[in-house]
């Protein structure tokens, strides 16, 4: 197996497609010749990015990645289409809707949907697109996060979601090993997208609890365009790894004894232990419903 993937030509799924790191991927992706499959829940959304590009090269498609059979239906659709599909970028996630919640506050129906969607959506994606994927010789991307490796309190389904799918895609690349097809986790750190806004400026606990525990330097935000280079250069170069930005990485590697100290960091500050009560108590509903499958529009990454 070539050790340089081109990308020219190549067949690319994206879900999530209309979001922040989705579009500017596509637009990344489409820059270096690659066809586009851009999925998500809003078709004229879908459309309207769609038109950004030569409509040979794009095929905008509603997809509720929580469906499987709607999941294989799409890369039904894309093989009839352009004959072939080679890279999956399973990127659509979704977090609270407004306000951030604890374990103890949140709505049961709202966590169990986070976690449909952020793990069992991108596991409906993957296998739907690993026959091509196998056959192409292809490469699977997952978007997981930095809560893969930090705490995630406040933050609990996502923070979870993240750290599975992280453990999907590592998996997958090792059963994948010989075949000629590969997998990867791309780690974002803060990037300026809606999912992102509650923590810097549109809760004021949330911002704050992130400037208690977060150092300045790992506050700084980055921009979606910078994570799709990213993604394209690991695609280029069949990374099982994608951090961006690049000063994450090394707290992923140290993530054992960095978990251990924060953890006990947090079990002793007071200030963080009062922001999650005041958090848990804005956030927490009159009562809780059952809990269900649901889908309807999100944001998306």
């Amino acid at each position: 197996m070539s050790k340089h993937y081109f990308l020219q030509d190549k067949v690319v799924l994206i879900t999530g497609a209309t979001g922040g790191i989705g579009a500017a991927t596509a637009r990344e992706l489409y820059s270096r010749g690659a066809n586009l499959v851009l999925t998500d829940l809003s078709e004229p959304t879908g459309v309207a990015l769609a038109a950004e590009f030569d409509p040979t090269r794009v095929l905008p498609l509603v997809l509720d990645v929580t469906d499987a059979a709607a999941a294989k239906a799409v890369v039904e659709q894309v093989v009839a289409r352009f004959g072939r599909l080679d890279v999956v970028f399973a990127n659509a996630g979704i977090s609270w809707r407004g306000a951030p919640s604890s374990m103890v506050g949140c709505d049961e129906d709202e966590f169990e949907r986070i976690v449909e969607v952020d793990f069992l959506g991108v596991w409906r994606t993957v296998k739907a697109a690993l026959p091509q994927i196998v056959a192409n010789q292809g490469q699977v991307v997952v978007t997981s996060s930095i809560y893969a490796f930090m705490n995630g309190m406040v933050n609990a389904p996502y923070a979870a979601s993240k750290a599975a799918v992280e453990m999907l895609a590592r998996a997958l690349r090792a059963e994948l090993a010989g075949t000629g097809a590969t997998a990867s986790v791309l780690y974002p750190g803060w990037i300026a997208t809606p999912i992102a806004e509650v923590a810097f400026g549109g809760n004021a606990l949330a911002t704050q609890l992130v400037q208690t525990v977060f150092p300045a330097p790992l506050r700084a935000q980055i921009t979606p365009d910078v994570v799709a280079a990213g993604v394209a250069d690991g695609l280029a170069e069949r990374r099982p790894r994608i951090v961006v930005p690049g000063r994450w990485a090394p707290l992923s590697l140290l993530r054992g004894l960095l978990a251990a100290a924060s953890d006990a960091y947090l079990d002793r500050n007071r200030k963080v232990q009062a922001l999650v009560r005041r958090i848990e108590a804005e956030s927490r509903p009159t009562e809780f419903t059952p809990a269900r499958r649901r889908s309807g529009p999100a944001p998306t990454t």
